[in-house]
């Protein structure tokens, strides 16, 4: 075993878990990595919350009492990930305490099927901040248009905000300014900026997936030469902008007013390729201020395997953009690579909560009581 959890963390960079489970919550496996492996933040999705429930473990007595009180499936559904967010929000509120709101959070995300619906994405947000109940939470709202204003609007609300699906540098920028729009809003409003917190989950290894398969049809050395380098540069040149955004005079005087910045969010950070090293999307996505959500496999291979030396961003601009300009020239369309991508995560999630309401249903169909 190696120091590089610990030393990730003197980085700067919050190690927080990919995935919740009940069991997870109820086993005390969750508060031995946050006491162990520094933990300190747990991310949730549909797809995770289609493989927590559908494995069944611990949610036996909770659905046989939805099945009793005849709920809807979608009701269902919001009660059982709800349930899992606030255990897993008290578990980590020492954390967040100790941090001054900083970490210590956990996210859930608004229904994939509403993302491009702006008022109902707004509404579902209000509701799911809500029903949770807890300060160390954030609201999971993906970065498509329509999610743009829901956004700005969440967080003039004073709702914090994980916004997610973030694929290309445009968009992030976008992302950046709803979240200072929001900020301004709620100043206007007379809330406390210090209380608003948001993360932007820029996604990574999605990005070497789609554009790797893109290189190897060309088959050409210039085109194997460039495989595994897209995402890390894609990243790198994100926190670019965001070190432009926030020391520009519109973020510096939200700052003044007691604000405080939005972090990057490396997601999708466990290789789909089996030839890259386990932990390339945290080895070289090393920066201050960033949060780094990781899939246990992951976890468990940097605490193993991590090489952390210090701060693997600064300085790597100008390459990171020369490798995106080389990829460009090859003929793959970096702009239609990051709308494929956004696409697809929208649909994958809206897949896995379709999957997530069927074997619910069938659940509570099968716990349902008889008449009589």
């Amino acid at each position: 075993m190696t120091d590089a959890l610990k030393r990730l963390s003197e980085e700067g960079v919050a190690i927080w878990l990919d995935d919740l489970s009940r069991k997870r919550i109820t086993s005390g496996n969750l508060a031995e990595l946050i006491d162990q492996q520094h933990v300190v933040g747990v991310t949730t999705n549909p797809t995770i919350f289609q493989k927590a429930i559908s494995g069944g473990d611990g949610y036996e007595q909770q659905l046989t009492d939805l099945a009793a009180r005849k709920v809807t499936v979608d009701e269902a559904v919001r009660m059982i990930t709800t349930a899992d967010v606030r255990d897993a929000a008290d578990i980590l509120r020492t954390v967040f305490d100790a941090t001054d709101g900083q970490d210590g959070r956990v996210s859930i995300e608004v229904d994939p099927r509403l993302a491009h619906n702006t008022k109902a994405t707004v509404a579902e947000a209000k509701q799911l901040a809500w029903l949770v109940d807890r300060p160390n939470t954030l609201i999971k709202i993906p970065a498509t248009k329509a999610g743009l204003p829901a956004i700005t609007e969440v967080i003039g609300l004073g709702i914090s905000v994980n916004v997610t699906l973030i694929f290309s540098l445009e968009r992030y920028r976008e992302v950046m300014d709803a979240y200072l729009s929001g900020l301004e809003k709620a100043k206007e409003r007379g809330l406390d900026l210090s209380l608003i917190r948001s993360v932007a989950s820029f996604f990574v290894s999605r990005v070497d997936t789609e554009i790797d398969q893109r290189l190897d049809a060309l088959g050409t050395d210039e085109a194997k030469a460039l495989r595994g380098k897209a995402a890390v540069a894609n990243a790198r040149l994100a926190y670019q902008a965001y070190e432009e955004v926030f020391s520009s005079a519109r973020w510096s005087k939200l700052e003044n007013a007691g604000a405080r910045k939005q972090r990057p969010l490396w997601a999708s950070t466990g290789v789909k390729d089996p030839a890259y090293k386990p932990t390339l999307y945290v080895d070289d996505l090393v920066a201050p201020n960033t949060v780094n959500t990781m899939p246990e496999a992951t976890l468990q291979a940097t605490e193993e395997h991590g090489s952390i030396t210090g701060n693997t961003v600064a300085g790597t601009y100008e390459q990171a953009r020369a490798d995106i300009d080389a990829v460009e020239k090859l003929g793959i369309s970096y702009d239609d690579v990051v709308q494929v991508l956004e696409d697809e995560g929208v649909e994958k999630f809206e897949a896995s909560w379709n999957d997530l309401l069927k074997s619910t249903e069938a659940e509570l169909e099968r716990l349902a009581p008889s008449e009589g």
